[in-house]
C-alpha cells in the first residue's frame, strides 16, 4: 500500500501541520498562542500557556513528521495524544457529529494516524531510508497506545499543577 500510505500520511499530517500552526502561529485564521493558552486555562489544563505550546507542537511538528514519514509510531502517538485528550476535554460530551461539535474528526484522524504507523509510511518516506517502510501492528499499537497514555499523562498533569492543587500542597508542605 506504498502510493495509499504515502498519499494518506501526506494528507494526514499535512492537515495536522495547518492545525498545528493555527495554535502556534495564529497562520490559517487561527486563535494563535494567546488564544489557545485560553482555551486551555478554560479547559483546566494547567499550566495551561506549556499546555498550549505542548499541543502546537506536538500537531505541527508530529505533523510534519507523519507527513515525511519520519519516526511514524512516535509521531502517531503525539498526534493521538492531542485527539484523544481534544475528544476527553471537549469534544465527547456533544456526541458523534462533528456538526453538533461531537468526536468524529478526531476519531477519522487518529484511526488515520494508526493506519499509517501500521501500514508504515512506505517507500518513498525518512523511515524507508532506514528500512523501515513498514511497522505492522506492533507500529499502530504502540501510536494509539501511547497517544492515550500520554492524554491520560497529560491531564493528570494538568490536575496536579491546577491552582487550588498547588496551594493545598503547599499547605501541607508547611504544615
Amino acid at each position: 500500500m506504498t502510493f495509499g500510505s504515502t498519499i494518506l500520511r501526506a494528507t494526514v499530517g499535512g492537515l495536522f501541520v495547518g492545525h498545528g500552526l493555527q495554535k502556534l502561529t495564529g497562520a490559517f485564521e487561527g486563535p494563535g498562542l494567546e488564544g489557545v493558552t485560553g482555551m486551555m486555562q478554560s479547559l483546566e489544563m494547567h499550566p495551561a500557556k506549556q499546555n498550549a505550546v505542548a499541543v502546537a507542537s506536538a500537531e505541527t511538528f508530529g505533523g510534519a513528521a507523519l507527513a515525511l514519514g519520519v519516526a511514524t509510531p512516535a509521531a502517531g502517538a503525539a498526534l493521538i495524544a492531542t485527539m484523544v485528550t481534544a475528544v476527553r476535554k471537549v469534544h465527547l460530551r456533544n456526541g458523534v457529529w462533528n456538526s453538533n461539535g461531537g468526536w468524529e474528526f478526531n476519531a477519522v484522524m487518529a484511526a488515520a494516524v494508526v493506519a499509517v504507523a501500521s501500514e508504515g509510511p512506505g517507500l518513498i518516506s525518512v523511515d524507508a531510508l532506514f528500512k523501515r517502510s513498514r511497522w505492522g501492528v506492533a507500529g499502530g499499537l504502540f501510536a494509539l497506545l501511547g497517544g492515550i497514555a500520554g492524554s491520560y499523562a497529560v491531564t493528570e498533569y494538568a490536575k496536579r499543577q491546577a491552582p487550588e492543587a498547588a496551594a493545598d500542597a503547599a499547605g501541607e508542605g508547611a504544615a
